[in-house]
């Protein structure tokens, strides 16, 4: 029995032909590439998938190999002839000198990809380019008579700087190709404890039924970083945080905890749920956001500036579940730890039996939290009040169950573009951002863009959470930080 038969059913993925444009570039090397070779390890991708490497210069497969090595069997000490498997996968891969803006220039490609197709078989263009160089690709595949029934299209952030410039783009992306052949990669929402955010949403009755105002004080979600902006600078500067990060990771996050339960577990049921959400964000006043800097930024960046590396905001979502319950969001670079995380912190019981007796430490009382890792080390945490163990009468303390992915299941998680170029494949864009979702993020997020035009940070140093800021402290509650990890691995 092959290592794909020992696969479930829901992992079966067709045979597939990805061409990769902008193919030798550092995402490609970084995550695409990588991402597919360890599928291949696994047994999903076959001996019968095709790749074909596009890129303005050709490539050798020996040089090729040189720099995609390191990135496919680093820390990978535990898979099984590993060089020997990368020697197969790269012999998988064709390299091709292709000039997208020269007209034409795709005919020998669409040759050898219709040699021995059918319309089953998907041909994936992932373009890992410029959003600027979209339109001559997309003219160059139609040219090539390559957008089929079964050709996908796959479009990284950053669609777009505003509404305006994202519609652009997109409209030119759906000149050629339709919106249900578009897939537009968002890597957080394909982490395995994002999935596990739906399951245990909606799989599990005894958090679906405490998931609303009547028991949840506030949720807060924080994505920090401890790297700075490094080799991204000259793009950082003209986008900053709140269009890198809030407009498409933070966003999608905090719909997927908000949103209410799909009819069925399908592309456009989960994003009809996640648009919903987005629509009933109440808009934003400065008093409820908060701009940060940290200090050598402008020396980094070689420049006075006041773009902002850090931003917090309270967010409210004006529908029947949520009406008063505030999202405190925020995201940084230079901060005290690498960390993901969403914390749902449960209201106070509503009578203390204990407290009469003096059994209850209200100075170091913690109320009921569940504590979503989304990275690094993966896992749930549920935080509760138990009974100190021992004589002496009731005694109340925080105690904390938790589930760490990592401990919990011996095979190694699959990184995010694992699966979904696995997705792509079968079809499913279930995890892929509509572009009506696309657009009513920014509808969210222009009008802070712009009010923030002028501003200035909060200057705050590195290794902190961020500057000071009196967002929850005005309602009385405070910021839950991540717990510190050395992991700064991107």
């Amino acid at each position: 029995m092959t290592d794909r038969e020992l696969l479930p059913q829901s992992a079966a993925v067709p045979d597939s032909d990805y061409v990769i444009i902008g193919g030798t570039g550092d995402l490609s090397l970084r995550k695409i590439f990588p991402a597919l070779f360890l599928r291949y390890a696994a047994g999903q991708v076959t001996n019968d998938f095709r790749f074909f490497v596009l890129g303005r210069q050709t490539i050798t497969a020996e040089d090729f190999k040189a720099k995609l090595k390191p990135h496919c069997l680093a820390g990978m000490e535990t898979l099984k002839d590993g060089e020997a498997l990368l020697d197969r996968f790269i012999g998988l891969i064709e390299f091709n000198a292709i000039d997208i803006s020269a007209k034409n220039s795709m005919a020998g490609l669409a040759e050898k990809l219709m040699n021995g197709a059918d319309e089953t078989r998907p041909i994936i263009f992932y373009m890992s380019i410029a959003p600027s160089l979209f339109s001559e690709a997309c003219q160059r595949i139609d040219e090539a008579g390559l957008v089929l029934p079964q050709s996908r299209l796959v479009v990284e952030k950053p669609l777009g700087h505003d509404r305006a410039s994202s519609l652009e783009i997109n409209d030119k992306l759906l000149a050629v190709f339709k919106e249900s052949q578009i897939y537009r990669i968002d890597h957080y929402l394909g982490k395995e404890t994002v999935q596990n955010l739906m399951a245990l949403r909606f799989a599990n009755v005894i958090f679906e039924a405490l998931w609303n105002n009547r028991y949840i004080d506030n949720i807060q979600i924080t994505v920090a970083e401890t790297v700075g902006v490094g080799s991204r600078a000259s793009y950082y500067d003209q986008y900053g945080a709140i269009r890198d990060m809030l407009q498409n990771h933070l966003l999608q996050l905090l719909c997927l905890v908000a949103m209410e339960p799909p009819a069925r577990f399908n592309a456009d049921q989960v994003r009809n749920e996640k648009l919903r959400v987005l629509q009933a964000l109440r808009p934003l006043e400065m008093d409820q956001v908060v701009m940060g800097q940290y200090q050598a930024y402008a020396h980094e960046v070689g420049k006075p500036t006041l773009t902002e590396t850090y931003v917090g905001l309270k967010v409210l979502i004006d529908n029947w579940r949520w009406a008063g319950v505030p999202f405190y969001i925020r995201t940084g670079k230079k901060m005290t730890t690498r960390a993901s995380e969403i914390v749902i912190t449960f209201k106070n019981r509503p009578h203390d039996i204990f407290n009469k007796d003096g059994i209850t430490d209200h100075d170091n009382e913690i109320p009921n939290r569940l504590i979503i890792r989304v990275q690094p080390q993966e896992g749930l945490r549920l935080l509760l009040t138990s009974k100190e163990p021992g004589p002496g009468g009731m005694r109340l303390f925080p105690s904390e169950l938790n589930l760490s992915f990592g401990e919990t299941f011996d095979e190694r998680l699959p990184d995010a573009y694992e699966r979904l170029l696995m997705d792509i494949a079968r079809g499913n864009q279930t995890l892929f951002m509509r572009l009506d979702e696309v657009l009513a993020a920014w509808d969210f997020i222009d009008p802070l863009a712009k009010n923030a035009q002028g501003a200035i940070p909060l200057l705050y140093a590195e290794g902190t959470m961020g500057p000071p800021d009196t967002l929850l402290s005005d309602d009385g509650r405070e910021w839950v930080d991540p717990k510190v990890d050395n992991d700064d691995a991107d």
